[in-house]
């Protein structure tokens, strides 16, 4: 899998051009984009990029990738993030297993094109199949929160905790709650159900945001579009 990660990871990297605005992903492919961005760059490739989490901001600075941020930027040329699953056909999206989801949506939607890396076993016909759906919300009455939750359909909802068995805490400060939902028949309509939440900050369902999906497989990389 780490093979077929670093070779889609890599591709997309390499459909970066001079003089772009870069969004940079979250995440275990994320860092193989980021890799190869540092390894152009030192070639002569001349980008800026806006990080979606701290971790990337220190992974893009020690590849040397020159930073910016939305004050200087309000457009992107191109983020490029992986995916914890991608539907097959729409190409949406649950993202956030990382942690990043907040900052990883504003990216996406700031990007002209926003490409998504992943390996073989991340498509689903379905979103929810394996991954739960990581919802980032504040800290107060989150019990209140999760219980909305629970009334949307979840089947559980589970606040993360760290390796040392502290809440997770994310990059805003937030706490996020791990929804599980099984096969989503409608994320739409579940996406206006959370959105409607007090408490909820962002979910981690990526609707219709997409600009093409590369897979890697085996048999090679395929190119998917909605």
């Amino acid at each position: 899998m780490e093979t077929h990660k670093r070779t889609a990871a890599r591709r997309a990297a390499d459909m970066v051009k001079s003089g772009m605005v870069v969004g940079l992903g979250t995440g275990s492919t994320a860092t193989y984009m980021i890799e190869r961005l540092g390894e152009r760059v030192a070639e002569g490739l001349h980008i800026v990029g806006i990080p979606t989490s701290e971790d990337s901001a220190r992974k893009a600075e020690k590849a040397g990738i020159p930073l910016t941020d939305f004050a200087a930027h309000r457009r992107i040329d191109i983020a490029i993030d992986g995916a914890d699953e991608v539907q097959r056909g729409s190409l949406n999206l649950i993202k956030g297993l990382g942690g990043a989801l907040l900052r990883e949506k504003i990216v996406a939607q700031a990007a002209k094109k926003f490409v998504v890396i992943v390996d073989g076993s991340k498509p689903v016909d379905h979103l929810g199949e394996r991954a739960p759906v990581p919802v980032e919300v504040i800290s107060f009455g989150w019990e209140c929160t999760a219980e909305r939750l629970s009334a949307c359909g979840a089947k559980g909802v589970k606040p993360r905790t760290d390796r040392d068995g502290n809440l997770f805490v994310s990059d805003n400060r937030n706490m996020i709650l791990d929804c599980t939902f099984g096969p989503i028949e409608d994320p739409e309509e579940l996406a206006r159900q959370i959105d409607a939440i007090v408490g909820v900050v962002e979910h981690g369902m990526f609707l219709n945001m997409a600009s093409e999906v590369l897979v890697a497989t085996e048999q090679g990389v395929e190119r998917w579009e909605p």
